[in-house]
This record gives structure tokens, sequence and C-alpha cells, in this order.
């Protein structure tokens, strides 16, 4: 069975979280053109803030954002791997994200 795009999305923000290098990581989606909080983990810490743009055929579907010192390679290669899932997972509808 495999697991669902909210799942993976989830699991990718908490393993981020979870990394000596970062105290918080969320998903911020594309929503009528503006950013909207899908999942987040960890404790925020925004003045240690960088994000990358996650891209689908050349178009931003979101932004992954972490609070610390995460590589950013590294960021980069999760934003390719979760594209296809950003892309589905989630549609708030401008309503907040509850996990």
């Amino acid at each position: 069975m495999s697991a669902d795009a909210d799942d993976v999305l989830r699991q990718t923000v908490a393993d981020l979280a979870a990394g000596d290098d970062c105290t918080w990581a969320g998903i911020f989606f594309v929503e009528d053109g503006r950013l909207v909080l899908g999942p987040e983990a960890g404790t925020p810490e925004e003045a240690r803030r960088q994000s990358v743009p996650v891209t689908w055929r050349g178009d931003k579907v979101a932004e992954l954002v972490v609070d610390g010192d995460a590589d950013l390679a590294r960021l980069e290669q999760v934003a390719a791997e979760i594209a296809d899932l950003c892309l589905v997972g989630w549609d708030t509808g401008g309503e907040t994200w509850e996990p």
C-alpha cells in the first residue's frame, strides 16, 4: 500500500524539523497567487528562516521553508522530490490547515 500524499508531506516536514540543523519546517502551497501554510513541524524560529521553491513543470506550486542552518542543496533536493505531492497534496481553500 502506498502512502497518501498528505502523509508523506507531513513526514517530510517532521523529518526536516527533527534534524540537528533545523528547529521548524513547513510547506506553503500556492493558492490563488498567494502562499498558504500547509503541514508544519517543530518550533518556529523565523530569524533563521530559509526557503526554496517547489516547482512542477516550471510552475511554482509550493515553497519549502525551514528555520535553521539546513544545507540549501539538500533542501532543493527535497523540494524536487515532493513537487508532485505538493501538486495534489493540499488545497486549503483559504482555511487554516489542520493536522
